[in-house]
């Protein structure tokens, strides 16, 4: 597997809104809702709040001749509900996902002032807390997880009235699009959603980048989501192995959200190097 072997782009002012960081494994056999709860009585003083989602699908990265887009696993079939759970941080700004068959540390933006705490501490505090989970699991009799993939995700919002205001002027924002037509019967777009993948050097991964408007959560407001999700296999199940993609995956996520926003842009959000 490559390594960085160039700094990477950064900003004083990024517009990244929360940073996911998952790891993804076979289905631990036995793990139940009980088990989970007894985890959460082990991080409950840092993770006082719990909520029950719907668990995620299993993904897996392949690159075969007939195969071009994530695979989806095989359905498992299941005797108890399956289930995702959040534990949330007292903070509200950390968030833990525990289910079956995967791992995920969350930082989101909890109060409007809150400035983004960088790659390398949420890393940080990513691996804290997997080798915890590693340690609960030992405790329990649990086998090591054999993890089969990893995930890294950032969702950014674009405010309008901050240097564009229609998507008529998304070509100063995003820079392959060139806000040009062919003729001159078409106004400018009411709203754009886009979806696009790349292929991660030597198979790697893939780097999913997907843009839509969307209704803020915390204030109602509208704003341009610029999601990029960086996805693929590490080396080994070792810790080493899962977190050295996983800043490949940092890696791809941020420089292509450089390459795919314009130098412009780049001023307003600060951009150091």
């Amino acid at each position: 597997m490559s390594s960085t072997a160039h700094t990477i782009r950064d900003y004083n002012k990024p517009p990244v809104i929360e940073t996911v960081l998952s790891i993804q494994f076979a289905p631990i056999q036995g793990l139940s809702i009980p088990h989970i709860g007894l985890y959460w009585a082990k991080i409950r003083q840092s993770y006082p709040h719990a909520e029950i989602r719907p668990p995620l699908g299993q993904t897996k990265e392949e690159f075969t001749s007939r195969t071009r887009k994530r695979a989806d696993l095989g359905v498992e079939m299941v005797t108890e509900p399956s289930l995702r759970c959040w534990f949330t941080h007292s903070d509200m700004n950390q968030l833990i996902q525990i289910q079956k068959d995967r791992f995920i540390y969350n930082w989101k933006k909890a109060k409007e002032a809150e400035t983004y705490p960088r790659y390398e501490r949420i890393k940080e505090r990513c691996l804290s807390e997997w080798e915890h989970f590693l340690a609960f699991l030992h405790e329990e009799g649990f086998s090591k997880p054999e993890v089969n993939q990893c995930e890294v995700t950032y969702v950014n919002h674009i405010e309008y009235e901050q240097g564009w205001k229609t998507f008529g002027e998304l070509n100063k924002i995003i820079a392959p699009w060139s806000g040009g037509y062919s003729g001159t019967f078409l106004p400018a777009p009411e709203s754009v959603g886009m979806n696009i993948s790349y292929v991660l050097r030597n198979n790697e991964g893939r780097l999913y980048i997907s843009m839509e408007p969307v209704i803020r959560a915390n204030d109602a407001k509208e704003v341009l989501q610029l999601t990029l999700t960086a996805r693929g296999g590490p080396l080994s199940s070792t810790t080493e192995d899962i977190f050295h993609w996983l800043d490949l995956g940092r890696e791809w996520v941020v420089e292509g959200f450089t390459d795919f926003t314009t130098a412009a842009f780049h001023e307003r959000w600060g951009r150091t190097k």
